[in-house]
């Protein structure tokens, strides 16, 4: 009886350490506002699927409206120091 105890006690701790790791390993999103605009949070994920990003010396700036990705690539170095990630690698 006690064996069975002490191996539930160790794999709890097992299971406790293992999911304390993988929280340490998932980096916080990001929080996005407008390259251009500034503004609102962007919701990454959603302005990726609408393409309403654009790419710059190996960065990603993301856009809240249609007009700003064009005034972006007007002047890009004008806007790099808003907030940006690093573009992503091309999945195969």
């Amino acid at each position: 009886m006690k064996k069975i105890i002490s191996l539930s006690i160790l794999a709890v701790a097992v299971v406790a350490v293992a999911g304390a790791q993988t929280a340490k390993k998932t980096p916080a999103a990001p929080k996005m506002v407008c390259a251009v605009m500034g503004g609102k949070p962007i919701d990454i994920a959603k302005a990726t699927k609408a393409h309403m990003y654009a790419d710059y010396k190996g960065n990603r700036y993301f856009f809240c409206c249609a007009g700003c990705p064009e005034e972006f690539k007007k002047s890009p170095a004008k806007f790099a120091k808003a907030a940006h990630i690093p573009t992503p690698k091309a999945t195969k």
